[in-house]
C-alpha cells in the first residue's frame, strides 16, 4: 500500500489550459501498474485544453461545477457527476462558474511511462 497527499504534490499548467493547476496523484511516483490518477483543478474562467486521445478516461466531479464540451454538444456537470470519455471522443472540461472546479480524472497508465 502506498499513500499520497495532494497538497504534497507539485501542480502544473499543462500546455492549452487557461487557469488549471493539475496534480499526479497516483501515477509514476507510486509505481502504478495499470492506472494513473490525476487532480485537476480549475479556477472560474479556467479550462482544459479541447483535444482526443486514443485512450478512456473516467472523471469524477469532486467540487464546484462547470461543463464538459464534446464534438456536438455540452454537458453541464455538478458536484457528484462521473462521466465516462470514449476513446478518440473530442473534449474540454470548462470552469463556467463561480468556484473552484476540482475534478478526479482516471486514464490508463500511459505506454510511454
Amino acid at each position: 500500500m502506498k499513500k499520497v497527499n495532494y497538497r504534497d504534490i507539485q501542480g502544473s499548467a499543462p500546455e492549452g489550459t487557461k487557469g488549471v493547476d493539475f496534480k499526479q496523484l497516483i501515477a509514476k511516483n507510486v509505481d502504478a501498474p495499470q492506472f494513473y490518477m490525476r487532480l485537476f483543478d480549475i479556477v472560474p474562467d479556467g479550462h482544459t485544453p479541447r483535444h482526443s486521445h486514443e485512450w478512456e478516461h473516467e472523471i469524477f466531479v469532486v467540487e464546484g461545477s462547470g461543463k464538459v464540451v464534446l464534438q456536438d454538444r455540452e454537458e453541464k456537470l455538478i458536484k457528484g457527476d462521473a462521466v465516462f470519455v470514449e476513446p478518440g471522443e473530442l473534449h474540454q472540461f470548462v470552469n463556467d462558474g463561480e468556484e473552484l472546479f476540482r475534478l478526479i480524472c482516471v486514464i490508463p497508465k500511459p505506454s510511454s511511462d
